[in-house]
This record gives C-alpha cells, structure tokens and sequence, in this order.
C-alpha cells in the first residue's frame, strides 16, 4: 500500500465500512475512486472525503448536504466556502440534536412520573388484597 492510493478492501479495514457502503458513496457521487476494470483505487482525497462523509453522517446529516459541502471544496478560496457552509450546517444540526435531546428528556421524565404513579397502584392494589385475604 502507498500513501497515495488504497483499495477497497483497504479503505475497508481503515475506516470500518463494507465494500457495499463505498459503490453506494461512489453511486451518490461523493466518493471517486480510479477505476481500472472491476478495481476501485481510492486516493488521498477519497480519502479525506470518506472521514467526512462518517463524521457528518454520526452528526445527522443527509448525503445530500453532504455532497453539496464535498462540491464546494473546488471553490478557489481556499474551502472558506465550504468551511462557511459546513459551520452553518452544524450550528443547524446542534440545535436540532439538543431540541431532540429536549423532547426525549421531557418523554423520559414523564415515563418515569407514569410508572412511578404504576408502582404506587400496583403496591396499593397488592395491600388491599392482602387485606382482604
């Protein structure tokens, strides 16, 4: 293996995917391995790409937001573009994640009120009946 290029089974291995996971990202075009036949060769970039694809993908993020940012890359201005772009998506994605994390919050509160409430009834229901008994 060079450092300039790797194969399937290699990026495979570094980056935990299946070879399915990378034809699907080569699919959506978002990965662009050298072809040479059936062989996929994955550069550098592909690389660098695939480590953003996973982090943006852990964060939520569609694999279309995410090929619009991969897109700006090729900007000329220094990825000021797609670093602009990507901080507006996360500041998007953090709010949404913490509103999720709200509502499960306020769910799991109210679980608990709820089966505390059971537990109540149950105990009660069991001392009546030792009572009657």
């Amino acid at each position: 293996m060079t450092d300039e290029i790797m194969t399937i089974r290699e990026m495979c291995d570094t980056f935990d995917v299946t070879p399915r996971t990378l034809r699907f990202y080569e699919s959506k075009e978002l990965l662009f391995p050298i072809r040479e036949g059936q062989k996929r060769l994955f550069t550098r970039r592909d690389r660098a790409r695939l480590k953003l694809i996973l982090r943006g993908k852990r964060f939520g993020v569609s694999l279309e937001e995410l090929r619009q940012l991969l897109d700006l890359y090729d900007m000329g201005d220094q990825q000021q573009t797609q670093l602009r772009a990507s901080y507006d998506v996360g500041l998007k994605r953090l709010s949404e994640m913490e509103n999720q994390r709200d509502a499960l919050t306020e769910a799991i509160d109210d679980l608990k009120e709820q089966l505390k409430w059971g537990a109540e009834m149950l105990a009660s229901m069991e001392k009546h009946k030792d009572a009657a008994e």
